[in-house]
């Protein structure tokens, strides 16, 4: 049975916390749908100050809306469009302080205003990307970018 954890320390030691408890959580499941679902549940009840997480998924040269927590999203992006497709298409992961004056943002929720994108690199190929949205301006700080791509890590080995 999974029960909500207290985080303590700095947000280092908290994102080491967490990524444990991933690991924890995925440990013997190898079902890709399960074990995004359970990663976007897990970052819901840890990150303050999100309206939207979750992932988006390759599929025929694009990326597709996968398991997520939030309102209903764009359903496909292509690659190059937005900060997810931007993502993709350059494989490394993006920090948005203001996604207004991103161009090309893909604006799902009106209410976002900075996102993190850490694209999901298996086996040398990019299968998809984890989204993160915020309502707050400038929201993801270099903390946030180091212990959500370590995050990322834990997710692949179980992918």
């Amino acid at each position: 049975m999974f029960g909500n954890i207290t985080y303590n320390g700095s947000i280092t030691d908290q994102y080491e916390q967490l990524s444990k408890q991933l690991d924890a959580l995925l440990e013997g499941e190898n079902n890709l749908i399960a074990n995004l679902s359970n990663a976007s549940a897990l970052l819901n009840t840890f990150l303050k100050e999100i309206n939207w997480v979750g992932f988006y998924l390759m599929n025929e040269g694009e990326l597709v809306l996968g398991p997520f927590q939030g309102l209903p999203a764009c359903v496909r992006i292509p690659v190059g469009r937005g900060v997810c497709g931007t993502t993709v298409a350059k494989e490394q992961t993006m920090v948005v302080d203001d996604v207004h004056a991103f161009p090309g943002h893909i604006a799902c929720d009106a209410a976002s205003k900075s996102e993190i994108v850490i694209p999901l690199i298996k086996n040398g190929v990019v299968i998809g990307v984890l989204d993160i949205d915020s309502p707050v301006e400038a929201r993801f700080t270099d903390e946030d970018k180091d212990g959500l791509e370590k995050f990322v890590d834990v997710l692949l080995k179980h992918i």
